[in-house]
Formats: structure tokens, C-alpha cells, sequence
């Protein structure tokens, strides 16, 4: 399905100088074509209303990375025409419309689009909690090491923030970048943070060549649909699943 009538126009213009100069680089590569062909299979198939994307985006750095193409990640025809077109027109306002070319029922909120995450505090305060929702936070690496963060990162104690905001059944998917170790050691070392802020959460994982989302919910049975909803996943696409241990 196509962009809603004056979607792209309108979009354009609102498009403000200092978000020109943010990381937009990676808009519409091949893992933009994992992330949004997995996070919508994942929002309709639990019949989520919402998919609140917390972006966390970083001045771009000046080199070629991003050039992938989205066909590089066997997704559906609709995501590789999506990840195409927000790759041209690089407008993260653009994202609101991923439900339109799927013919999906929930509906897209980009949190604090207009506002830099690097107050950080107020950033990660503030989630929108009407209903169940799969909230996906984009940092640029993933959860912050064990030495230092930076603003590539999230920590520990924001996802804690969050996941004290929503309800039982939302769930929490995290962008994680390889770090030269396998992700599975690495999943068992973020689920372990994870476990030291909340010793309830249910935690799993889905990943595909150097990129991984760590999924986190309060909710057994939410968890349990999401393990399910994996493994189907996993039958058309070329990924790999990590659950709880």
C-alpha cells in the first residue's frame, strides 16, 4: 500500500534543520528492512493498537555505513517498497506510516519526535500508556557496557524507567549491535542487568546477522506469545531465537 494522500508533502515540510543533521544514514538499509518487517509481524500478531518507537539518534558520522540495501533481509515486498521509500526522502515522520503498507490495524507513535533524547531523564519519562503496546527503542549500539555508555546507548536504569510506565502486558524490544562476542553470550550477559533492575521480567531474543532485539515484558503470558510468535517468524525469514533462561 502507498504513502496516505500528502503524507510525503507533508512530512517534508515539517522536517526541521537540526534533524537533517541527525544519524538518518542508516534509513532504509538492510537492517531497517529486519527492523520494521519484524516489528510489525510482532504488533499485529499480538493485536497491539500501538508501536511506540523511542529513536535515539546521533549526529551522522561521515562514512558509508547504511549503504546496504533492504533487500539484503528476505522481507516482504510492502517493507523493501517502505524501507526504499524512507531511504529516499530520509524523514523520520515517514515512520508513522509502516501500518499503511501492510494494511495493518495498529498505528505508529514516534515518542517525543520533535524533542532531543539527550535530556535523558525526560526522554525516557512521559510514555505513552493507553493501551498495550510494543515499544522498540533505537539506540545506535544497544545497552550500554560494562565500563562506560554514551549517547549510543541505553541504560539499564531507563529501561527499568519504562517498563515501570506501561502495562503488564507491552512488551520492550531493544536494538543490540554485535559486539564481538556471540549473541547469545551477550544476551545472557544483558539478561542478567536486566534480571538486577527487574528480577520479573521475561526476556527473549531475536537476531539476524550482526543485529539482535532483546525483547523484555512483565507478562507470562505475553512472553509465551512472543517465544510462539518467534518461532514463527523464524520459518520464512533467515533469523535465530534466544529465550529466557
Amino acid at each position: 500500500m502507498r504513502f496516505a494522500t500528502g503524507t510525503v508533502g507533508r512530512a517534508a515540510n515539517t522536517q526541521n534543520v537540526s534533524e537533517k543533521k541527525m544519524k538518518l544514514q542508516y534509513f532504509g538499509d538492510s537492517q531497517d528492512s529486519f527492523k520494521w518487517d519484524y516489528h510489525d509481524y510482532l504488533t499485529d500478531i499480538l493485536g497491539f493498537e500501538t508501536l511506540n518507537i523511542l529513536l535515539m539518534l546521533t549526529p551522522d558520522d561521515g562514512t558509508s555505513a547504511g549503504s546496504t540495501k533492504p533487500t539484503l533481509f528476505p522481507a516482504r515486498s510492502e517493507i523493501i517498497e517502505f524501507c526504499n521509500k524512507i531511504k529516499e526522502i530520509q524523514d523520520v515522520n515517514l515512520l508513522e506510516d509502516l501500518p499503511l503498507f501492510l494494511d495493518s490495524n495498529y498505528k505508529v507513535h514516534l515518542h517525543e519526535k520533535n524533542n532531543s533524547f539527550l535530556n535523558r531523564e525526560k526522554y525516557f519519562s512521559g510514555i505513552k500508556n493507553i493501551e498495550n503496546q510494543v515499544i522498540f527503542v533505537d539506540p545506535d549500539n544497544g545497552f550500554e557496557p560494562s565500563k562506560k555508555y554514551s549517547s549510543k546507548h541505553i541504560r539499564y536504569k531507563e529501561l527499568s524507567m519504562i517498563l515501570h510506565q506501561i502495562t503488564e502486558n507491552s512488551v520492550i524490544s531493544v536494538f543490540q549491535h554485535f559486539r564481538r562476542i556471540s549473541f547469545i553470550e551477550d544476551f545472557n550477559k544483558i539478561q542478567n542487568q536486566i534480571l538486577d533492575y527487574i528480577p520479573s521480567a521475561k526476556i527473549a531474543a531475536i537476531y539476524w546477522h550482526k543485529l539482535m532485539f532483546v525483547l523484555i515484558t512483565k507478562s507470562e503470558e505475553t512472553y509465551n506469545k512472543i517465544v510462539q510468535a518467534n518461532i514463527e517468524y523464524a520459518r520464512r525469514c533467515p533469523v535465530k531465537n534466544i529465550n529466557f533462561r
